[in-house]
């Protein structure tokens, strides 16, 4: 069954489909969109990827061409399907970014283990307290309203600079130079997901994100963040990597919530330095080592990993 832009439908399970596309050659890497996103989430930085990696870039269940799962839609059960879909097509073990949303999704397949290679995850979503979680909720919950609302007209208002900023100040750090035909897509995409709603609730209200201990990480992870995030504060980051100690940590300068919409070359830098990687030998040497750089107190990521 053929997708689009010349991609493979992969099953899922007896119930659904996940829709994927493949593209380049070279050792596969995974691709998994934020919240209300699809695969076209990764345009800005799709082809450099595929220059050097097989990229497949899927549409999580209820999103894009993917349709819903039957029941409960959250980070566990996203995970399980995730899960199923890599072992029927033969990608266990595969390299994976995430972002937004799927960047706490591949953080939980990779704590799980036995799922996912390498793993970079881009400004995860989860790690909110306090105040914080009904900020996120009651934004989003409003912002995506207001999509739906705006839809007839949307095509105009992401052509024209000055609606663009106006629109996507929240999730940009400059959103006046996005791509009219990438935010399009995403707005559209925002409107018909079937499991926006459930999901968002179960984010912010839903389980907790658990973390990794030492020495429980099979593979590297790296989080990355945007220093002007304002959907996952950067302050959060830190709660992010007390859950995931081993993790390495990379801040993005002058970028918002999505690092493949602002600084994408960075963003394909950083994926590409971090990905097919072995977790060193004596990994609590490591970890302790990266919670003493620039004098952070008791964290290690605060660094820019190269």
């Amino acid at each position: 069954m053929r997708g689009s832009a010349g991609g493979t439908v992969g099953p899922l399970n007896e119930m659904t489909e996940m829709h994927h596309i493949r593209q380049g050659q070279g050792p596969p890497l995974l691709l998994i969109h934020g919240l209300g996103g699809s695969w076209r989430s990764w345009w800005p930085v799709l082809g450099a990827l595929a220059a050097e990696r097989e990229v497949i870039a899927v549409d999580l269940p209820g999103f894009g061409e993917t349709p819903p799962l039957i029941g409960e839609v959250s980070i566990r059960t996203l995970a399980d399907a995730m899960t199923t879909f890599l072992a029927e097509n033969n990608l266990l073990g595969v390299d994976a970014v995430g972002s937004s949303m799927a960047a706490r999704l591949v953080l939980e397949l990779a704590r799980r283990g036995g799922v996912l290679g390498s793993v970079v995850s881009l400004d995860p979503g989860g790690f909110w307290d306090g105040w914080q979680r009904h900020a996120f909720y009651s934004s989003i919950w409003t912002s995506v309203r207001l999509v739906r609302l705006l839809q007839p007209i949307m095509p105009a208002l992401t052509r024209h600079v000055v609606t663009r900023t106006l629109l996507f100040a929240q999730f940009s750090a400059h959103p006046w130079r996005l791509s009219p035909q990438v935010l399009l897509s995403e707005m559209r995409s925002y409107a018909a997901s079937l499991s926006f709603d459930e999901l968002l609730r179960q984010l912010a209200y839903g389980e907790t994100q658990q973390g990794a201990p030492l020495e429980l990480l099979e593979h590297p992870v790296l989080i990355g963040w945007g220093r002007r995030d304002r959907v996952c504060f950067p302050s959060q980051a830190r709660r992010a990597m007390r859950l995931f100690p081993e993790a390495r940590f990379h801040w993005f300068n002058r970028c918002g919530h999505f690092p493949q919409w602002d600084v994408p070359e960075e963003t394909v830098r950083v994926i590409l330095a971090h990905t097919g990687q072995s977790m060193p030998s004596n990994k609590r040497a490591t970890a302790c080592q990266k919670r003493t750089v620039s004098g952070e107190p008791a964290n290690a990521g605060f660094s820019h990993a190269s």
